[in-house]
């Protein structure tokens, strides 16, 4: 069966070079992390590992870090049109392994952030675009962001949203730093399902009822959650003396519950068949998109590959609905010919 892997990783050659002028070559945390793996930078190696799995290809998009963490507002343009001309050129040689791209915008640049958005789609033929979960510690839903969201929304393209946390942000108010990675390990899904309630509540689905959002690890931890999310939110402001937030529950067009529905959610969930099976029981197959968030694994890149796929087929379910999760959401998400 085609496989359309939507979400994986890729610093083109050019790319590094000039996020090691960026940066001076200081890699920490999570970008040590993506130098590491060679089928981040070395194509040869990504061709080996894809040509392990039959009719498979790969979207592309730019590994972390996030362009607005490490660059100036001006080196973030430069280096989201950098990125998504590489891809885009990627693209346009190898169309049978990367059927399309996704561009990282320069989300810390407001005044720029959405020219490039439409220079990288209507230009440089980006399928949708990646944004993260906080844009430098500023939530999704802040207003420098809301021309993005309409226009993605206008042109019936998808969003999709990285996970966003370094090890700066503490665990608890007391300490500097989170330890032992736990930023990275909690912190990603928390971050996620954080950026996923506050577009919720800022009633972006009321706006763009059919507006395209793919989140990444499964959905974050809201599957996990459906309780709290459900029946928990729906007594919203039970718990709070300081909004009366009975008034936002009222304004809405739905529960809470049902406009996390209506995101999309991948199957990167590092090769765990049950986290696959909470993400898929909450968001269904119409919304789930077959992605192994390649390269990063244990094996430098085949096993998570392996391993989600292996999990797909094993599945106990219709042979069309696992053809939506593996190929044809995403064809109909990106556009794609069938």
């Amino acid at each position: 069966m085609k496989k359309i892997d939507i979400f994986n990783h890729i610093w083109t050659n050019r790319f590094y070079d000039k996020l090691k002028e960026v940066t001076g070559s200081r890699m920490t945390d999570i970008t040590r992390r993506s130098e590491a793996v060679p089928m981040m930078t070395d194509l040869e190696e990504r061709f080996r590992i894809m040509d392990r799995f039959q009719d498979y290809s790969q979207v592309l998009s730019l590994a972390s870090p996030p362009l607005e963490i490490i660059a100036s507002p001006e080196e973030q343009v430069m280096l989201s049109r950098v990125g998504s001309e590489d891809m885009a050129e990627l693209c346009d040689k190898y169309p049978e392994r990367f059927p399309a791209y996704i561009a990282s915008i320069p989300m810390g640049h407001p005044e720029m952030v959405l020219a490039e958005t439409k220079h990288a789609i209507e230009k440089l033929g980006a399928a949708g675009v990646q944004v993260f979960s906080n844009v430098k510690g500023k939530p999704l839903d802040h207003p420098d962001f809301i021309g993005v969201f309409d226009y993605m929304a206008e042109i019936d393209r998808p969003i999709w949203i990285h996970p966003a946390r370094g090890a700066s942000f503490a665990d608890y108010q007391t300490e500097e730093r989170s330890l032992y990675e736990i930023w990275w390990t909690f912190g990603w899904p928390y971050d996620t399902s954080v950026a996923m309630a506050r577009l919720v509540f800022s009633k972006l689905f009321d706006k763009h009822p059919n507006i395209k959002v793919i989140t990444h690890h499964g959905g974050g931890m809201i599957p996990f959650f459906e309780g709290r999310v459900g029946p928990g939110w729906d007594q919203l402001g039970a718990r709070t003396s300081h909004t009366d937030y009975s008034l936002l529950l009222k304004e809405l067009k739905k529960r809470p519950f049902d406009y996390f529905k209506m995101f999309y959610a991948d199957t990167a969930t590092f090769g765990s068949k049950p986290a696959t099976l909470c993400s898929l029981a909450f968001f269904g197959a119409d919304h789930m998109v077959f992605a192994s968030d390649a390269p990063f694994d244990p094996e430098k890149g085949p096993m998570y590959i392996r391993e989600t796929i292996k999990i797909l087929d094993e599945l106990d379910i219709s042979e069309e609905d696992r053809a939506k999760i593996y190929y044809k959401n995403a064809q109909k998400l990106l556009k794609l010919k069938a």
